[in-house]
């Protein structure tokens, strides 16, 4: 379901009771040109948005990436300072987050046992696993260079 065209998206939001409108296929569309490890807020998409002459609040924003996350098009990450960013739920659920916590800046690294513990874990108690992420906080090199901690 990743790389949705605009008639896939409109058949999956139709399938599950929602209309496709052409501010959901714009969303959708800027996440499907960002590369691999772009990350965006509300706040930075809505900024987009808005340069390429979209008329949308941000409230209708934070909406419509609600809802791209309750429908598995999105991913929602809690990186640094309470922010959440936003990125494209690609195939790949192996791939997780270590963020400096002094200058934000974030690191993705690919770790395929993280999920395999989670899922054996998630089957022993009777779940079914939609996602799977580990975040990381630390210091990063720079930052310690800078100041020593």
């Amino acid at each position: 379901m990743t790389f949705l065209s605009d008639e896939a998206l409109k058949d999956e939001l139709n399938a599950r009771g929602y209309r496709s409108t052409p501010q959901r296929q714009k969303v959708l569309s800027i996440f499907m040109e960002l590369s691999q490890g772009e990350h965006l807020s509300a706040e930075e998409l809505h900024n987009i948005l808005e340069k390429d002459g979209e008329r949308i609040s941000l409230s209708t924003v934070y909406r419509t990436l609600h809802l791209m996350v309750y429908l598995g098009l999105l991913r929602e990450l809690e990186l640094a300072e309470g922010h959440k960013h936003y990125e494209l739920n690609r195939p790949l659920r192996d791939h997780h987050h270590i963020v400096c916590v002094h200058c934000n800046t974030t690191l993705e690294f690919v770790e395929n046992s993280v999920a395999k513990i989670g899922e054996r874990t998630a089957q022993t108690a009777g779940y079914h696993v939609l996602d799977c992420q580990l975040t990381l906080y630390g210091i990063c090199a720079s930052c310690r260079v800078e100041k020593p901690w």
